[in-house]
């Protein structure tokens, strides 16, 4: 691995784990992605990543066929492999059908959820307007996706939650671009209380209106972003 890589090793597959080697390698490069750790056109270099996953070349090349399949990878014959690029058109594309799942997931939520998970709900919604009142948007962003994967926890729909994630996943960049576009957080607080009020009140339609909303205006951001970064 180059002396300027700095990315930290990640422990193999060893005693006690239960994931094989392939599965390891493929999660942990998985979360590496999602993580920004590699950005979006760069290459992965197999040896490079045989070292820092500590698995063979034939572990390394199954993770990435299966992070292509997952369009967070794409592999190129005589060229290797590279996080792949989406552009504009697509990342609204997959927006769309995020907001369709993520109303159905959150009008699941509503029918589902426990005065215990309205109340972390509820918590999680208090952080967010401290962290945007105190200017940390970085933390806002955390607790964003937490809030997100609490709605998905609480409506326990796995085939959902597995879409979900895999196209949360081929949207990383554009995310964290938005999560960082000025003004952004104290457009989509709201949204995010209103979603909650309408799961803790126990009212799938209008949780999953409140949901179905918050996304469109995720598009717009992303259309923002876009011409912002053209100007």
């Amino acid at each position: 691995m180059p002396a300027d890589d700095r990315r930290p090793t990640i422990p193999p597959a060893g005693p006690g784990r239960t994931e094989d080697p392939a599965r390891h390698a493929r999660d942990a490069l998985r979360d590496a992605i999602l993580n920004g750790e590699y950005l979006p056109g760069e290459r992965l270099v197999e040896a490079q990543l045989c070292e820092r996953l500590g698995v063979s070349r034939f572990n390394v090349r199954a993770a990435l066929q299966d992070l292509a399949a997952d369009g967070l990878v794409k592999v190129e014959r005589n060229k290797g492999a590279h996080v792949r690029k989406v552009t504009l058109d697509e990342a609204v594309e997959i927006t769309e059908v995020r907001m369709v799942l993520e109303g159905l997931v959150a009008a699941r939520a509503a029918a589902r959820v426990t005065d215990e998970q309205a109340s972390e709900l509820d918590e999680i919604g208090l952080l967010m307007r401290r962290a945007v009142n105190a200017g940390e948007f970085r933390r806002y962003g955390d607790l964003n996706q937490r809030l997100h994967g609490l709605i998905r926890d609480i409506a326990g729909h796995r085939t959902a939650d597995g879409i979900i994630e895999t196209l949360r996943g081929q949207l990383v960049r554009h995310q964290f671009m938005i999560s960082l576009h000025p003004g952004r957080p104290a457009i989509s607080l709201p949204q995010h209380e209103r979603i909650i009020e309408a799961i803790r009140n126990r009212d799938p339609k209008a949780a999953e209106s409140a949901m179905r909303e918050h996304i469109a205006s995720v598009i717009e951001a992303l259309r923002d972003v876009d011409a912002t970064e053209l100007r």
